[in-house]
């Protein structure tokens, strides 16, 4: 299983947060409700709990790709006051990752993972959610061993916290205002069309462009999560993982035509995360 439909513990995610007036009155309710209750999954425990879940679903017999219903916890930002939320929407997520995981194996080979019963009832449940017109776009992504480099574009470095500790507190992530992310990938955009041309632009930085303008509420907020990654890097990998400044000083380099700075960032981005995806090889 791929992505969402089996959270990895070394999993990174780009999450976006909705301020609390974006909600329905219903579930503006329950979220302000839920982030009241002292029996919610705290953040510092809510992977591991999506990890139990996601794990509990597959030991079973025969597995489940997704869960009967759409989980009811979320991530939770309070920013000047304001309350932001996350869900977890684990059962659209579980969804998406199970078309895409059958639709990138062999016919019949998927089989070996899920029974046919099962993947035809899963099917069926998300094309009776996409026909009842319901959201289909989820407001978290996630990469499995590495992060997709157009994911660093959102961010500036000064909006980096790096927590290093030998319990589970251990976090390296971005937050910022969706607003500015949105700005900063259009730019690096624009450069990219300017400087290399239209057919070198990255697909993923665009379908990224369209994934944002089509979830996130324009107050909202847009948070870079290494996720498990810190638990598989040691503090000076850490300390020195800066990926998010490499990638925006290789566009203003680029934007400005030095060549040899943009090959110079370039290759320093490269071969860090040459060395974290060659960690899966070796798990």
């Amino acid at each position: 299983m791929c992505h969402d439909a089996f959270v990895l513990p070394y999993t990174a995610y780009l999450r976006v947060y909705q301020p609390i007036d974006a909600f329905s009155p219903c579930d503006r309710g329950y979220w302000e409700e839920y982030a009241a209750s002292s029996d919610r999954p705290r953040r510092i425990n809510a992977l591991a709990a999506e990890h139990s879940e996601s794990l509990n679903r597959l030991v079973t017999t025969p597995p489940r790709v997704a869960p009967a219903e759409e989980s009811r916890n979320a991530y939770l930002r309070r920013v000047n006051e304001r309350l932001y939320v996350c869900p977890w929407q684990t059962r659209l997520r579980s969804w998406r990752a199970f078309t895409e995981f059958s639709g990138t194996m062999p016919a019949g080979l998927s089989t070996a993972f899920v029974p046919a019963s099962e993947a035809e009832r899963a099917e069926e449940r998300y094309r009776a959610w996409r026909d009842a017109g319901e959201t289909v776009r989820p407001g978290i992504l996630s990469s499995n061993w590495t992060i997709p480099v157009p994911w660093f574009v959102p961010f500036e470095a000064q909006e980096r916290c790096l927590v290093l500790s030998a319990n589970s507190t251990r976090t390296l992530l971005y937050l910022t205002r969706t607003s500015l992310a949105m700005r900063r990938l259009e730019h690096t955009l624009a450069v990219l069309r300017e400087h290399i041309g239209e057919r070198s632009v990255s697909a993923s930085t665009e379908q990224l462009v369209d994934w944002l303008s089509l979830t996130a509420h324009p107050d909202s907020l847009l948070e870079l999560d290494y996720g498990g990654l810190p638990h598989l890097l040691d503090d000076d990998h850490l300390g020195e993982d800066h990926s998010v400044a490499e990638v925006s000083g290789a566009v203003e380099a680029l934007a400005t035509g030095n060549s040899e700075r943009v090959l110079e960032l370039r290759e320093r981005l490269a071969r860090r995360w040459r060395l974290v995806r060659a960690l899966e090889h070796a798990n």
